[in-house]
Protein backbone atom coordinates (compact mmCIF):
# COMPACT_ATOMS: atom_id res chain seq x y z
CA UNK A 1 0.00 0.00 0.00
CA UNK A 2 1.66 3.48 -1.07
CA UNK A 3 1.84 6.13 1.90
CA UNK A 4 -0.59 8.32 0.10
CA UNK A 5 -3.08 5.58 0.09
CA UNK A 6 -2.75 4.66 3.77
CA UNK A 7 -2.57 8.27 5.08
CA UNK A 8 -5.90 8.77 3.09
CA UNK A 9 -7.57 5.78 4.16
CA UNK A 10 -6.50 6.79 8.16
CA UNK A 11 -7.96 10.75 7.29
CA UNK A 12 -10.96 8.52 6.10
CA UNK A 13 -10.95 6.94 9.45
CA UNK A 14 -10.51 9.84 11.89
CA UNK A 15 -13.98 11.35 10.79
CA UNK A 16 -15.81 8.01 12.39
CA UNK A 17 -16.84 8.56 16.16
CA UNK A 18 -14.03 7.29 18.26
CA UNK A 19 -15.72 4.16 19.60
CA UNK A 20 -16.23 3.14 15.87
CA UNK A 21 -12.51 4.53 15.16
CA UNK A 22 -10.60 2.57 17.82
CA UNK A 23 -13.04 -0.85 16.60
CA UNK A 24 -11.15 -0.13 13.14
CA UNK A 25 -8.03 0.34 14.11
CA UNK A 26 -8.12 -3.02 16.02
CA UNK A 27 -9.52 -4.80 12.86
CA UNK A 28 -6.94 -3.78 10.82
CA UNK A 29 -4.01 -4.86 13.40
CA UNK A 30 -5.63 -8.05 12.60
CA UNK A 31 -5.20 -7.53 9.15
CA UNK A 32 -1.73 -6.22 9.42
CA UNK A 33 -0.86 -9.78 11.14
CA UNK A 34 -2.31 -11.94 8.49
CA UNK A 35 -0.76 -10.11 5.59
CA UNK A 36 2.66 -9.12 7.42
CA UNK A 37 4.53 -12.32 7.62
CA UNK A 38 7.84 -10.57 8.65
CA UNK A 39 6.49 -8.35 11.27
CA UNK A 40 4.36 -11.30 12.63
CA UNK A 41 8.25 -12.92 12.75
CA UNK A 42 9.68 -10.28 14.50
CA UNK A 43 6.70 -10.75 17.21
CA UNK A 44 6.84 -14.15 17.80
CA UNK A 45 10.56 -13.93 18.23
CA UNK A 46 10.66 -11.14 20.61
CA UNK A 47 7.65 -12.92 22.37
CA UNK A 48 9.74 -16.21 22.64
CA UNK A 49 12.79 -14.26 24.30
CA UNK A 50 10.98 -12.55 26.55
CA UNK A 51 8.27 -14.65 28.06
CA UNK A 52 9.84 -18.15 27.34
CA UNK A 53 7.86 -19.46 30.47
CA UNK A 54 4.90 -18.92 27.90
CA UNK A 55 3.83 -21.68 25.95
CA UNK A 56 2.94 -21.40 22.47
CA UNK A 57 -0.71 -21.10 22.26
CA UNK A 58 -0.46 -18.43 25.10
CA UNK A 59 2.15 -16.67 22.89
CA UNK A 60 0.05 -16.72 19.84
CA UNK A 61 -2.62 -15.18 21.96
CA UNK A 62 -0.59 -12.29 23.14
CA UNK A 63 0.35 -11.42 19.53
CA UNK A 64 -2.96 -11.65 18.16
CA UNK A 65 -3.94 -8.89 21.21
CA UNK A 66 -1.07 -7.05 20.31
CA UNK A 67 -1.60 -6.50 16.65
CA UNK A 68 -5.09 -5.30 17.55
CA UNK A 69 -3.53 -3.03 20.53
CA UNK A 70 -0.97 -1.71 18.15
CA UNK A 71 -3.97 -1.85 14.82
CA UNK A 72 -5.64 0.45 17.31
CA UNK A 73 -3.33 2.94 18.87
CA UNK A 74 -2.52 3.63 14.66
CA UNK A 75 -6.28 4.41 13.74
CA UNK A 76 -6.31 6.79 17.08
CA UNK A 77 -3.46 8.47 16.11
CA UNK A 78 -5.51 10.13 13.31
CA UNK A 79 -7.35 12.39 16.26
CA UNK A 80 -3.71 13.81 16.76
CA UNK A 81 -3.06 13.79 12.95
CA UNK A 82 -6.44 16.14 12.02
CA UNK A 83 -8.44 16.64 14.66
CA UNK A 84 -8.86 19.31 17.20
CA UNK A 85 -7.45 19.95 19.98
CA UNK A 86 -10.22 19.84 22.58
CA UNK A 87 -10.88 16.24 20.82
CA UNK A 88 -7.41 14.96 21.14
CA UNK A 89 -7.54 15.50 25.23
CA UNK A 90 -10.76 13.56 25.18
CA UNK A 91 -9.33 10.90 23.87
CA UNK A 92 -5.74 11.31 26.04
CA UNK A 93 -5.77 12.27 29.60
CA UNK A 94 -2.45 13.38 31.40
CA UNK A 95 -1.88 12.88 35.14
CA UNK A 96 0.99 14.32 36.96
CA UNK A 97 1.96 16.74 34.27
CA UNK A 98 2.02 19.77 37.18
CA UNK A 99 2.76 17.71 39.96
CA UNK A 100 6.06 16.37 38.67
CA UNK A 101 6.91 17.82 34.74
CA UNK A 102 6.34 20.85 34.89
CA UNK A 103 8.12 21.85 38.23
CA UNK A 104 10.93 20.11 36.90
CA UNK A 105 11.47 21.64 33.73
CA UNK A 106 10.76 24.93 35.87
CA UNK A 107 13.72 23.83 37.73
CA UNK A 108 15.80 23.06 35.18
CA UNK A 109 16.82 21.15 32.42
CA UNK A 110 14.13 17.81 31.99
CA UNK A 111 14.39 14.50 30.21
CA UNK A 112 11.01 13.20 29.59
CA UNK A 113 11.94 9.43 29.58
CA UNK A 114 9.16 7.75 27.09
CA UNK A 115 9.63 4.14 26.34
CA UNK A 116 7.94 2.37 23.03
CA UNK A 117 4.55 1.35 24.28
CA UNK A 118 1.77 1.27 21.22
CA UNK A 119 0.36 4.49 22.22
CA UNK A 120 4.09 7.03 21.61
CA UNK A 121 2.87 8.90 18.83
CA UNK A 122 0.00 9.81 20.18
CA UNK A 123 1.80 10.66 23.73
CA UNK A 124 4.25 12.68 21.99
CA UNK A 125 1.68 15.19 20.27
CA UNK A 126 -0.90 15.12 23.75
CA UNK A 127 2.31 16.48 25.44
CA UNK A 128 3.05 19.52 22.68
CA UNK A 129 -0.31 20.53 24.44
CA UNK A 130 1.03 21.30 27.62
CA UNK A 131 4.89 22.73 26.93
CA UNK A 132 7.49 23.23 24.59
CA UNK A 133 10.10 20.82 23.92
CA UNK A 134 12.73 19.34 21.96
CA UNK A 135 12.32 15.86 20.64
CA UNK A 136 14.64 13.33 18.65
CA UNK A 137 13.53 11.73 15.61
CA UNK A 138 15.14 9.47 12.81
CA UNK A 139 14.60 10.51 9.21
CA UNK A 140 12.42 8.19 7.48
CA UNK A 141 13.81 7.66 4.11
CA UNK A 142 10.19 8.37 2.33
CA UNK A 143 10.84 11.70 2.37
CA UNK A 144 7.62 12.22 1.84
CA UNK A 145 6.50 10.27 4.96
CA UNK A 146 9.27 12.28 6.94
CA UNK A 147 7.76 15.43 6.39
CA UNK A 148 4.49 14.58 6.87
CA UNK A 149 5.42 13.00 10.32
CA UNK A 150 7.10 16.02 11.04
CA UNK A 151 4.60 18.52 10.07
CA UNK A 152 2.24 16.33 12.73
CA UNK A 153 4.27 16.28 15.43
CA UNK A 154 4.26 19.95 15.25
CA UNK A 155 0.55 20.89 14.43
CA UNK A 156 -0.24 22.38 17.50
CA UNK A 157 3.53 23.38 18.82
CA UNK A 158 6.57 24.26 16.74
CA UNK A 159 8.56 21.84 18.75
CA UNK A 160 12.20 21.54 18.07
CA UNK A 161 13.05 18.18 16.14
CA UNK A 162 16.54 17.18 16.35
CA UNK A 163 17.52 13.95 14.04
CA UNK A 164 19.48 11.52 15.07
CA UNK A 165 22.18 11.75 11.93
CA UNK A 166 22.77 15.20 13.39
CA UNK A 167 24.39 14.35 16.60
CA UNK A 168 23.65 15.13 20.56
CA UNK A 169 25.20 18.98 20.28
CA UNK A 170 21.14 19.96 19.09
CA UNK A 171 19.88 18.10 21.99
CA UNK A 172 22.57 19.30 24.74
CA UNK A 173 21.65 23.27 23.42
CA UNK A 174 18.07 22.86 23.57
CA UNK A 175 18.18 21.55 27.12
CA UNK A 176 20.48 24.25 28.15
CA UNK A 177 18.09 26.53 27.11
CA UNK A 178 15.35 25.42 28.83
CA UNK A 179 13.88 23.26 26.56
CA UNK A 180 12.59 19.47 27.68
CA UNK A 181 13.63 16.59 25.40
CA UNK A 182 11.24 13.89 24.89
CA UNK A 183 13.10 10.83 24.92
CA UNK A 184 12.42 7.64 23.18
CA UNK A 185 15.57 5.27 24.36
CA UNK A 186 14.17 1.35 23.68
CA UNK A 187 15.17 0.66 20.24
CA UNK A 188 17.56 -0.96 18.65
CA UNK A 189 19.99 1.77 16.77
CA UNK A 190 23.15 -0.82 16.24
CA UNK A 191 26.22 -1.07 17.78
CA UNK A 192 27.54 2.57 17.52
CA UNK A 193 26.70 4.29 21.05
CA UNK A 194 25.21 1.17 22.72
CA UNK A 195 25.95 -1.30 25.44
CA UNK A 196 24.80 -4.78 26.00
CA UNK A 197 22.24 -4.73 29.19
CA UNK A 198 19.77 -6.76 30.19
CA UNK A 199 16.11 -6.70 29.06
CA UNK A 200 13.69 -9.35 29.70
CA UNK A 201 16.85 -11.54 30.77
CA UNK A 202 18.34 -10.85 27.00
CA UNK A 203 21.29 -8.92 26.48
CA UNK A 204 20.07 -6.06 24.02
CA UNK A 205 22.29 -3.36 22.84
CA UNK A 206 20.69 -0.39 24.16
CA UNK A 207 21.46 3.36 23.93
CA UNK A 208 23.36 4.76 27.00
CA UNK A 209 22.70 8.64 25.78
CA UNK A 210 20.35 8.66 28.96
CA UNK A 211 22.73 8.62 31.67
CA UNK A 212 25.30 10.50 29.45
CA UNK A 213 22.37 13.30 28.87
CA UNK A 214 21.62 13.35 32.51
CA UNK A 215 25.08 13.54 33.79
CA UNK A 216 25.83 16.25 31.22
CA UNK A 217 22.81 18.57 31.77
CA UNK A 218 22.08 18.27 34.98
CA UNK A 219 19.06 17.46 33.90
CA UNK A 220 16.35 15.72 35.97
CA UNK A 221 14.75 12.73 34.18
CA UNK A 222 11.15 12.18 34.37
CA UNK A 223 9.47 8.80 33.22
CA UNK A 224 6.41 9.15 31.11
CA UNK A 225 3.74 6.19 30.52
CA UNK A 226 0.99 5.76 28.23
CA UNK A 227 -1.25 3.21 28.72
CA UNK A 228 -4.13 2.17 25.91
CA UNK A 229 -7.84 1.71 28.26
CA UNK A 230 -10.79 0.05 27.11
CA UNK A 231 -12.37 1.71 24.00
CA UNK A 232 -14.68 3.30 26.07
CA UNK A 233 -11.80 5.57 27.87
CA UNK A 234 -9.22 6.16 25.46
CA UNK A 235 -5.42 6.71 26.87
CA UNK A 236 -3.83 7.27 30.13
CA UNK A 237 -0.70 9.27 30.39
CA UNK A 238 1.17 8.79 33.46
CA UNK A 239 4.02 11.36 34.76
CA UNK A 240 5.86 9.84 37.29
CA UNK A 241 8.35 11.75 40.04
CA UNK A 242 11.46 12.47 38.77
CA UNK A 243 14.17 9.72 39.41
CA UNK A 244 16.53 10.18 42.48
CA UNK A 245 19.93 9.23 42.95
CA UNK A 246 20.49 9.40 39.02
CA UNK A 247 22.49 9.44 37.43
CA UNK A 248 25.00 7.72 39.61
CA UNK A 249 28.09 7.58 37.39
CA UNK A 250 27.88 4.07 36.54
CA UNK A 251 26.44 4.14 33.05
CA UNK A 252 26.06 0.23 32.83
CA UNK A 253 24.15 0.64 36.12
CA UNK A 254 21.98 3.84 34.70
CA UNK A 255 21.51 1.75 31.58
CA UNK A 256 20.30 -1.16 33.33
CA UNK A 257 18.29 0.76 35.58
CA UNK A 258 16.09 2.50 32.56
CA UNK A 259 15.53 -1.18 30.77
CA UNK A 260 14.75 -2.31 34.27
CA UNK A 261 11.93 0.34 34.36
CA UNK A 262 10.26 -0.35 30.88
CA UNK A 263 10.32 -4.36 31.38
CA UNK A 264 8.23 -3.66 34.51
CA UNK A 265 5.49 -1.32 32.48
CA UNK A 266 5.80 -3.95 29.82
CA UNK A 267 5.32 -6.91 32.10
CA UNK A 268 2.08 -5.05 33.72
CA UNK A 269 0.41 -4.34 30.16
CA UNK A 270 2.15 -7.29 27.39
CA UNK A 271 0.42 -6.63 25.06
CA UNK A 272 0.77 -2.75 24.48
CA UNK A 273 4.76 -2.56 24.28
CA UNK A 274 6.20 -1.83 20.62
CA UNK A 275 7.35 -6.01 19.56
CA UNK A 276 6.83 -4.59 16.29
CA UNK A 277 10.56 -3.46 16.15
CA UNK A 278 13.31 -6.10 16.20
CA UNK A 279 14.97 -5.35 20.28
CA UNK A 280 17.41 -8.12 19.87
CA UNK A 281 18.59 -7.31 16.80
CA UNK A 282 22.46 -6.77 17.59
CA UNK A 283 24.36 -9.56 18.91
CA UNK A 284 27.38 -9.47 21.13
CA UNK A 285 30.34 -10.68 19.06
CA UNK A 286 29.89 -14.88 18.68
CA UNK A 287 26.39 -14.62 19.41
CA UNK A 288 23.89 -15.79 16.93
CA UNK A 289 21.19 -14.11 15.60
CA UNK A 290 17.47 -13.92 16.36
CA UNK A 291 15.53 -13.05 13.13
Amino acid sequence: MGIKLALGLLWLLHLLPRRMLSRAGQGLGLLLMTIGRERRRVVQVNLKLCFPTLDERARRRLARRHFMSAGRALADTSIAWWSSADRLRRLVRVEGWDTHAARAIAAGPTILLAPHFVGVDLLAIRLSLESDAVSMYSRQKNREFDRFLASRRTRFRPIRLASRQDGIKPIVRALREGLPLFFLPDMDFGPEDSIFVPFFGVRAATVDALPRLAALTRAAVVPVIIRQLPVAQGYLVQVDPPWDNYPTGDVVADTHRMNAFIERHAREMPEQYYWLHKRFKTRPAGEPRFY
